[in-house]
This record gives structure tokens, sequence and C-alpha cells, in this order.
């Protein structure tokens, strides 16, 4: 008797009106570590079927009352997942490859070898396991990649979170809307895991990425032969997002031929693969993601105003950086964590590179940020970060404000705003704990809320003493207070 490589355990259905012949398929199964059920006909397979969550279907094509073939297809409908073997005599075989051409695993024919159905079994259960081990790393790499990744304390983003936490609970479609590289994927992600559907997969396909009839095929599937190069049938997007999310991203790039197509699977919640007229049902939650101004576009002719309102049942704005006022500190510390060379200490920024970032302004928003501190961070070779380490962009901006004609403002106005800059990086640098920030600056607690504050320190010349509540003083600077007022 053969013994099979043990990938996973399959939930196996038999089928045969042959007590005798189902009754050794399913004994060699079992020896191969599966459960199987065993049904004499094609409606108790059917019964047990939408009780029980089936692997594989090893159906006879003859059977009473609903014959094999139209079990098939009937699987197919209903539980796309579920492969499907057929058993069949030498007289029914050209129906058997017929069915395979339609969808099925394989064929075999009678008397089953327990070799040959060993093998299929084998060959599907490697399958399985190996999209099982995907799902799970899919899964992980989104709660790694999304947890404590959207970075900020500013009035913006506090306001964002409370939406993303308000939207998350429900199914219904988001559509995110902000500059490019404003991290909308990342908002997608936090959606996704807290929301019902985590634990299940996350897709994300950038619709610009592909032309117009790839990105179709990318969706929604397609069979052998469907089109030029398509060489092996293969499950779209939405198949793969089944029970979860999927992104849109860049979803205003879509041809019109794809918004119908996309507009029909939203609306009856079932996907066509390319070369075929199947309907396979998909339980998806949908995500679109666009820098572009999708109003004006349904008002140009260029996005469907039904398809428009369909993905915008729900929204949130991704501001930009610039709107980010104070989280500039926190994302700069976020990537100089992230990038560092492992055993190395993060890097600092000197005073001139920080002041050349935070006057900067940043048109690819966070995404540019994170690339100017990774180019920074290999450059400075774990050194100090110093202007000439930035991008050029960067860098010689800094170096035009400084060797052009002077600024329009005083030197004063200047110190203070560069002092409050890096107070504030300071601060990011000490994870908001004070009380180790004033020991790196070397000023009081009462000193560094006053910058933090903008107001003139006590002993600025021609000032008048700074108004503050010092017990207010006091318990802010323990627990961290209001990093985000400027």
């Amino acid at each position: 008797m053969i013994r099979h490589a043990k990938q996973c355990s399959l939930r196996i259905l038999v089928v045969d009106d042959e007590p005798d012949l189902h009754l050794a398929s399913a004994e060699v199964l079992r020896e191969g570590g599966h459960e199987v059920h065993v049904a004499r006909d094609g409606e108790q397979a059917v019964a047990i079927m939408a009780a029980l969550k089936i692997d594989v279907l090893v159906t006879d094509v003859r059977l009473p009352k609903l014959d094999g073939l139209s079990l098939f297809r009937l699987t197919r409908r209903q539980s796309p997942t579920t492969t499907v073997i057929l058993v069949t005599g030498y007289a029914e075989v050209h129906e058997a490859i017929a069915a395979v051409r339609e969808g099925a695993y394989d064929y075999l024919t009678k008397p089953i070898a327990s070799e040959a159905i060993g093998r299929s079994i084998a060959g599907i259960a490697a399958q399985v396991s190996m999209e099982r081990e995907l799902v799970k790393v899919r899964v992980e790499l989104a709660r790694r990649e999304s947890c404590d990744q959207i970075v900020g304390r500013s009035t913006v983003m506090c306001r964002l979170m409370d939406r993303l936490n308000t939207l998350a609970s429900s199914d219904a479609p988001v559509l995110l809307l902000g500059e490019t590289g404003t991290g909308k994927e990342l908002v997608a992600r936090a959606l996704h895991d807290r929301g019902a559907r985590r634990g299940k997969p996350f897709v994300a396909v950038n619709c610009a990425s592909f032309p117009d009839t790839l990105l179709e095929a990318e969706l929604f599937g397609h069979e052998r032969g469907a089109f030029t190069g398509a060489v092996a049938r293969r499950a779209g997007r939405f198949q793969a997002a089944h029970g979860g999310t999927l992104l849109l991203d860049e979803v205003g790039d879509m041809s019109t031929a794809a918004q119908v197509k996309l507009l029909r699977v939203l609306e009856e919640h079932t996907v066509e693969p390319l070369g075929t007229n199947t309907s396979i049902p998909v339980d998806v939650r949908v995500v679109s993601a666009t820098h572009r101004d999708l109003r004006q576009m349904t008002r140009d002719g260029l996005f469907r105003e039904d398809l428009y309102y369909r993905l915008n049942v729900l929204s949130i704005d991704v501001p930009p950086l610039r709107e980010r006022e104070g989280d500039l500190p926190l994302l700069a510390q976020y990537f100089l964590n992230k990038f560092h060379r492992p055993g190395s200490t993060p890097a600092r920024i000197s005073p001139a590179a920080w002041s050349a970032l935070a006057a900067f302004a940043f048109p690819g928003n966070v995404r540019q940020l994170g690339h100017a501190i990774e180019r920074a961070t290999v450059m400075a070779n774990d050194g100090e970060i110093e202007l000439r380490h930035l991008p050029a962009e960067i860098a010689d901006e800094a170096g035009t404000r400084s060797g052009g004609r002077p600024a329009p403002q005083t030197l004063h106005v200047a110190k203070q705003e560069f002092e409050r800059h890096y107070l504030r990086h300071v601060l990011a640098h000490s994870d908001g704990k004070r009380a180790e920030a004033i020991k790196i600056l070397g000023i009081s607690r009462k000193n560094l809320w006053e910058k933090l504050r903008g107001e003139k320190p006590a002993n600025e010349p021609g000032s008048r003493p700074a108004r503050c509540d010092p017990a207010r003083v006091e318990r802010d600077c323990e627990r961290g207070g209001p990093l985000d007022e400027s």
C-alpha cells in the first residue's frame, strides 16, 4: 500500500454507488492521514457538502439521482475552492476530458489503482499546503507591516485614526483620497486589521501597473489560452482576497472596459475569469485609493459615475505631510530606526541637515521622506547625517536658501523656528520622555516648555516674564505633554 508524503490533512468526499469501490478508496485516503466522507449518490453528496467544507471531491461520473458531471458543475458554482477528481469507465473518458477543460483537477479510470489516487491526492495536498502557508504569510506580513506604522500625533492624524477606527467595523467599500506617497496602503491595511476580516487575506493591486487587458486578467483571473501568453489557468486577485480585503490602488487609472467589469463584480459579488462564462462567488471588502479627483473625472466622462458612487460609500482623506504639523520628527526617527544597519545604533541628524529637512516641502510626502532618510543613512555610514548626505533636491534647496538673498525674517525669528524644530527632533529621539530630552539639551523643564509653546524665554532681552502655571508645566513635563502644539 502506498504511503503519502504528508503535506497536510484534507477533508475528502468520495461519491460512488458501488460500496466496495468507495470504501476501498476511502481506506487508501484515510491511511494517507486525510478525513474521508462517503456518499452513495449525487443528492447525498450535495447534502454533505452543504454541511461540511470539502477540500476534494472524488466522484464517479455515473451516479443515481444526480450524475457526477452535474455534481461537478454544481460544486464549481457553489464551492469554487473545492478540487474535483472524476472517476469514469473507458466509455465516458471523453466526458471526463471535457470536464477537465472546464476546471476539474484530474480524471481516473476504473478500476482505480491505489497508486493513481494516491498521486492525485498528494499533488492536491501539496498545492493546498502551499496555499495555506501563503495565506498565513500574507496575514503575518499584513499584521507586522500595519502594526504601529501609522506614525503621527498631529491633529489631522488623530482625526484620521478616529475615522479609521469607526469605519473598520463596516464591510462597506471605502475610498481613500490623498496625494501620492501619503500612506494610503497603510491606512487600507489598518482598516483590514481592525475589522472583522482580520486574519483573512489582504491583497493589494496597483491598477496603474498593468495594461488594460492584463489588469482584467489580474483582477478576475483567466483560463489557459484565454489570451496570448496565458499558458496556465490562474485565479485573480478577487479570488485570492476571498473572505478578506482587496485594495485597488490608483483606481482612477482603470480603463473604461475594466470599470464596467468592476462595477458588475461589486453589484453581483461574482467574477468571471477571462476565457470562461462561469461565475465564481467572491466575498471581498473593496478598498480603493487614488490621488486623482474622481469627481472631476466623472464630470469629464473619464470615470463612470455609477462606479464612483459604488466605491465612495465611505471615504477617508489621507493628509499630505505638509499639513501634519509636528509629525516630521516622529516620522524621521521612525525611518532612522527602520533603516539603520543591524547591530548599529540609529544615526543622528545634524542641526544643518535637520534644518534642511524641516524647511523642505516634500511633494512626495512620507514616501519621499522615507527614501531621503534611507539614502542619508547609507551615505553617512552609521555616522551623523549631515547636509551633504541628503538627496540633492533637499540639500540644494537648503544651499540656495543659505547662499542667496537673506530670508525675509529676523535672526531672532529664524532662531526660534530652528529651535522649535530641533526640540521636537530631540523629543522624538527620546520617545517623548522630556526628562531625558532636557538632559540632552542642557536646559530646564520650564525653558523647554516655553520654547515648545513659542513663547519668549524669561531672560530674552526686551521681553516680559513669560506667564505660565508652574504646576501645569511640571505635570506636562512628567507625562509628555501636548507635543503637537507649536
